[in-house]
């Protein structure tokens, strides 16, 4: 169920009023994202608007769509320059809504998601996106950690190796596929378990960085408005969100999206100019790359089965549910060639 009744509503009233929010009247609420992982809303009560998010009903897996984890960084990262939308509650009762949700403040600003989104851009434009997107994701790796809180938010070191074993479980979970699928799996995650390099760096990462998990302005020039969807951001390796965001950038992409995304977009630089970009706005150094890369398409492929897994057990609908299973081996294909490239 992708709608929030009457009485739920009033629930998530009760909590905002007791987290200090003055809530003038009756809340309703717009499905603003259904969520091939968490569900986002939009509130409002006739004159403030915020922004709910929750995980899925149903068929969610375990330590997915943590909205928790969403609350605590950008309640650190609120004073630091990043830009974030600004964190009012996490209610962690379940009673109120089915599921612990989060409600930030609503915050001003365009998504670019579709590649029509991208298209009615000039060239210009997509050019100082691009500029911004990458310092953006660099002033996050620049932030220090300790110093916002978050010094128990995650294990400084050993990033790559916890990561390959919670991707690698989750797939034990969702990795219901033919024969070919399941092999080139368990190829790519042994070879990825026999290469995990030394860990050079750390930082705050995001996890799942690109052009459609901001809000962008465009009013005196492109800006990155706020940084969303934040459920997979921990400590790790600043190297590996770069890998992440550039993975993204694979045609195959759009398969999870169910339609052509504005990420993939041929009008966007390559992984490899990307990934200089963000060298030469600030970032760590991109060191042990290839294994990097290779490691955020085998999460890409694992994260598409969850979306196909849970469309398989009829509880996820809509664009990408039925298409993402069909982005699975060629994710792990695309492991497997930057593996050969690298060695």
């Amino acid at each position: 169920m992708s709608v929030l009744s009457a009485p739920e509503l009033a629930g998530v009233a009760t909590c905002l009023r007791s987290a200090g929010v003055d809530v003038a009247g009756p809340l309703r609420a717009a499905l603003i994202a259904g969520g091939r992982s968490n569900l986002t809303f939009r509130l409002d009560d006739g004159s403030s608007l915020w922004v709910l998010r929750m995980p899925p009903r149903a068929g969610r897996t375990p330590s997915a769509h943590d909205v928790v984890r969403e609350h605590r960084v950008t309640s650190a990262l609120g004073p630091s320059g990043v830009p974030v939308a600004p964190a009012l509650v996490l209610c962690e009762d379940e009673s109120v809504l089915g599921a612990p949700f989060t409600v930030v403040g609503f915050v001003e600003g365009r998504t670019v998601q579709a590649r029509a989104d991208l298209d009615a851009l000039d060239d210009g434009v997509v050019a100082a996106v691009t500029d911004r997107l990458v310092e953006t994701l660099a002033a996050l790796h620049r932030v220090d950690h300790v110093a916002v809180g978050l010094e128990r938010f995650g294990r400084p070191d050993g990033y790559a190796a916890r990561q390959l074993k919670r991707w690698s479980g989750q797939w034990q979970l969702v990795g219901d596929y033919d024969a070919p699928t399941r092999t080139a799996a368990a190829a790519l995650g042994s070879r990825l378990s026999a290469a995990v390099p030394e860990q050079r760096a750390v930082g705050i990462v995001h996890g799942d960085f690109r052009i459609d998990n901001t809000l962008l302005r465009f009013d005196g020039g492109p800006t990155v408005a706020a940084v969303v969807d934040w459920e997979l951001s921990t400590i790790g390796d600043p190297v590996a969100d770069v890998a992440m965001m550039c993975a993204y950038r694979h045609p195959a992409f759009d398969l999870i999206m169910g339609s052509a995304s504005a990420w993939t977009s041929e009008r966007l630089p390559g992984a490899e100019a990307l990934a200089a970009a963000y060298e030469a706005a600030g970032g760590v150094a991109l060191v042990d790359w290839e294994f990097h890369l290779a490691l955020a398409y085998y999460k890409i492929a694992v994260i598409a089965a969850g979306v196909d897994h849970r469309y398989r057990a009829g509880v996820g609908s809509g664009p990408g549910f039925d298409s993402a299973g069909g982005s699975v081996p060629e994710f792990l294909a695309a492991g497997l060639d930057t593996l050969r490239v690298g060695a």
